[in-house]
């Protein structure tokens, strides 16, 4: 095996921070640059046309202009999608609430990947009759409690997808969420973990193991990021979270409780 030193860095969602970094990180001169997030993968990629970069928790790499193809990047940039599927969830969620005529959303408006997200939920919920769909955006977490109380008694349910921001907020949002028994389908396992009702998301761990292999190749000279296509997640499990279906009283499908795994709220 190889000896790797890290030299870790967390910007605080914080644009200036990023930047900053990825100036550092360049300078020094790195033989190779892990980036969690579209803003961090963005900010290095800006920095830097030439050390080769593996990005993970990136939703559709060229939609964010990172790559010139997923199947072929063609850039100094590669790595794990976090793509989840936004139609097989909507499809859970109605197995929760069959009876749904308005279902709603929140997210960032400044997050390219959660617009990417929505505009698939919007086609989903378009092949879906007498569905309607009803969005929510907000700019940054002190916007999420408002948001959501904006949309009590409006929507049977909540829709989250895989965004920074609301990934945050989960547990100020299920605070509100929860006294009105409305269920949230969350993008990722995270947020049900911290309190949304059930997802068939993503494993953040799984993508960064595969993000994790994709720069040991790069490092022991057996790929180049501009020929190593994006990867993703092939198969999904449903995470349903045993304290929600308690506390806002809703029945769990027997076909979903069959193969899903229960988890509980993070303390």
């Amino acid at each position: 095996g190889m000896k790797v030193k890290y030299d870790q860095q967390n910007a605080q969602a914080d644009q200036s921070n990023l930047h900053n970094i990825a100036q550092r990180f360049v300078t020094q001169k790195y033989p190779l640059i892990f980036a969690i997030a579209t803003p961090a993968a963005q900010s290095v990629a800006n920095a830097t046309s030439k050390t080769p970069i593996v990005a993970t928790a990136v939703t559709d790499f060229a939609v964010a202009r990172l790559v010139k193809t997923n199947e072929l990047p063609g850039t100094n940039v590669t790595g794990s999608s976090d793509m989840n599927p936004v139609a097989a969830q909507l499809d859970l969620l109605l197995k929760f609430v069959p009876n749904a005529k308005t279902i709603g959303t929140i997210y960032n408006s400044s997050e390219i990947n959660s617009q990417f997200q929505i505009d698939i939920l919007k086609k989903a919920v378009a092949r879906k009759s007498g569905l309607k769909l009803v969005e929510v955006t907000i700019s940054n977490v002190n916007d999420v409690q408002q948001a959501a109380q904006s949309l009590i008694g409006k929507i049977d349910a909540l829709y989250l997808p895989t965004d920074n921001v609301i990934a945050s907020a989960v547990p100020v949002l299920t605070r509100i969420t929860n006294r009105a028994r409305l269920p949230i389908i969350a993008g990722e396992e995270g947020m049900t973990r911290s309190g949304a009702l059930a997802t068939l998301g993503v494993d953040y761990y799984e993508l960064g193991k595969i993000a994790g292999n994709m720069g040991a190749d790069i490092l022991e000279g057996k790929a180049r990021p501009e020929t190593m296509p994006i990867r993703f997640q092939k198969t999904f499990k449903a995470k349903i979270n045993s304290d929600t279906v308690k506390k806002i009283r809703i029945k769990v499908p027997e076909d979903v409780a069959k193969t899903a795994e229960f988890v509980t709220t993070s303390r």
